[in-house]
């Protein structure tokens, strides 16, 4: 036995295996358009949609670990209660299957000719379309040549003695065999990859079925791995769904241990009956364990949802980014209520741009990243009421105005945009938090207390300008005016002082561009706050309306 070229054979193949699936999920998710999230945020309405949209997108980007850790992204964000989510993890381990069958079917001798027809397309083709079926196809055949190639280095494994020892035992501790799949695949981080291998091995006599089942079982546990990693260090609720992902495979695996010995017989039946090569054996038993396993757990969704509650307690602080007081109705009777109402939801999405502003401070002071995720989900609702504010003053502006309400309907569509810039402006300085913690570059006290004044003060400003909109207040919008005159001056004494520690290396370079990056943000966010108290100064001097 050659230990080299069998070793390069099979890292290589896996290499080649990995590189066609993440390609070819590339390209299906290139040719689809780049909607994943708008996807699972839009059609998980509850937790059967989430089923269904858990299996379109793991088809589509070819991964159920992707899928799942995406939906905790979203859970983390607050745009998916942990119901909706535990849904598109149920889904998402369905989806994962379409990988094993389109390994079952027996095209690896094609392997080439499909790779050659994928660069095609790829390098004769200027089309965005074509060249994303060209990644779609040349994926596809890297995937079946990295089959071929680990077929190859797995052979001479039926002939030495450790390994057939290891398959009896598996075949005889079926704990042993869920054990070996869920390292094996917690390594590799791909259940698709495995349960490729698996099949290869199945179809070369390495591995009976007997033993290969409880090793598939293994698989779909240790694909949780990347859940867990995503939900490192996020949201209460994203901890849950990754949570709930590992329960759900241990409790499906559970079951079908149980059930081992006739379900064996069932796959053995079906690839009889059905006359399946080893390949879409492996396939089908992979498929019905994952439906099956939904079936079952589908009615006890809130079951689930209750116990890792209980497991990961704690309360989440969620931003509720609904519309409250836009009324369509008032429109047509009542443009001049309308316009109030209007106001109402603009001093919403302000008090989104301030709490946002808050969390940043937070986020400063503590590198707690519940505080940038809050931060984040309030920039989303802000962004969300900024559509649907300018869509309903839109309307408003079709009715007959009179002169001091047209001023005031066009102070508001304003009055929006700046809000929305300042919501961007902390999404910035937030990546700009994270970037420093990412790079690890230290700030000096002196800096840390710089920022925290800077901040303060912005924070002040952007409360007094909203709060001279709601109460209509020229004096508090004058106020406004000299805060940001004092912003301006601070962020330039601020700059000097910060070259000065440049120089003297008390603050390292990273650390200095991030650290200019962020004042310029919390300036800019002063400028937006006169924006808004300059609008309310003109609405103080606008005369009353003739009644």
């Amino acid at each position: 036995m050659n230990v080299q070229e069998m070793l390069f054979e099979f890292i290589g193949g896996l290499g080649i295996f990995l590189f066609g699936l993440k390609y070819m999920g590339d390209g299906l998710q290139n040719a689809a358009g780049d909607r994943l999230r708008g996807i699972l945020d839009r059609f998980t309405t509850n937790p059967f949609m989430g089923v269904l949209a858990g299996i379109f997108i793991t088809v589509l980007i070819q991964s159920s670990s992707g899928t799942t850790a995406l939906t905790v992204t979203l859970v983390s964000a607050g745009f998916m209660t942990l119901r909706q989510a535990i849904g598109v993890i149920m889904g998402a381990n369905i989806g994962t299957t379409v990988t094993a069958f389109i390994i079952g079917i027996d095209i690896g001798e094609y392997a080439l000719p499909i790779i050659a027809f994928g660069a095609i397309l790829l390098f004769f083709f200027k089309r965005r379309v074509v060249n994303s079926l060209g990644q779609v196809v040349f994926g596809f055949g890297a995937l079946f040549l990295g089959l071929e190639l680990m077929s190859g280095g797995m052979k001479p494994l039926r002939t030495l003695e450790a390994f057939q020892d290891l398959t009896v035992s598996m075949s005889n501790n079926p704990i042993l065999g869920v054990i070996v799949g869920t390292v094996f695949t917690v390594i590799v981080q791909s259940s698709s990859a495995t349960i490729g291998i698996l099949q290869e091995l199945f179809s070369t006599g390495a591995i009976n079925l007997k033993a290969s089942l409880p090793v598939l079982f293994g698989d779909n546990i240790g694909t949780t791995i990347t859940a867990i990693l995503a939900a490192i260090g996020a949201s209460i609720s994203a901890r849950r769904a990754a949570a709930v992902h590992v329960m759900f495979n241990i409790i499906g695996t559970l079951i079908f241990l149980i059930i081992l010995i006739p379900y064996t017989n069932f796959i053995i039946y079906l690839q009889t009956v059905m006359k399946l090569n080893p390949e879409m054996t492996i396939a089908f038993a992979h498929g019905i364990f994952n439906v099956s396993n939904t079936i079952i757990q589908f009615p006890f969704i809130a079951a689930l949802a209750w116990i890792v509650t209980r497991i990961i307690p704690g309360e989440e602080k969620y931003v509720d980014s609904t519309v409250k007081h836009l009324n369509l109705k008032l429109i047509e009777h009542s443009p001049s209520v309308a316009l109030g109402q209007a106001k109402e939801e603009i001093l919403r999405m302000g008090e989104f741009s301030r709490d946002g502003l808050t969390e940043a401070i937070h986020y400063l002071n503590t590198q707690n990243k519940e505080h940038a995720a809050l931060a984040f989900q309030y920039e989303e609702a802000i962004n969300k009421l900024d559509h649907a504010i300018t869509e309903y003053l839109v309307q408003v502006s079709h009715s007959s105005l009179s002169d001091q309400h047209s001023e005031e309907h066009m102070n508001y569509m304003n009055i929006i945009r700046d809000i929305e810039r300042v919501g961007d402006h902390t999404e910035n300085i937030i990546e700009l938090l994270e970037l420093r913690i990412s790079r690890k570059a230290p700030l000096s006290e002196q800096a840390l207390g710089e920022l925290n004044e800077m901040f303060q003060l912005t924070l002040e400003t952007l409360k007094s300008a909203l709060e001279s909109l709601s109460q209509n207040d020229s004096k508090l919008a004058t106020d406004v005016l000299a805060k940001e005159v004092r912003i301006d001056q601070m962020e330039k004494d601020f700059r000097r002082t910060h070259i000065m520690r440049l120089n003297e290396r008390s603050c390292t370079g990273d650390a200095g561009i991030l650290f200019v990056d962020i004042i310029s943000n919390l300036e800019r966010i002063g400028d937006h706050a006169v924006n808004i108290a300059q609008a309310v100064l003109g609405e103080a001097k606008a005369p009353p309306e003739n009644i």
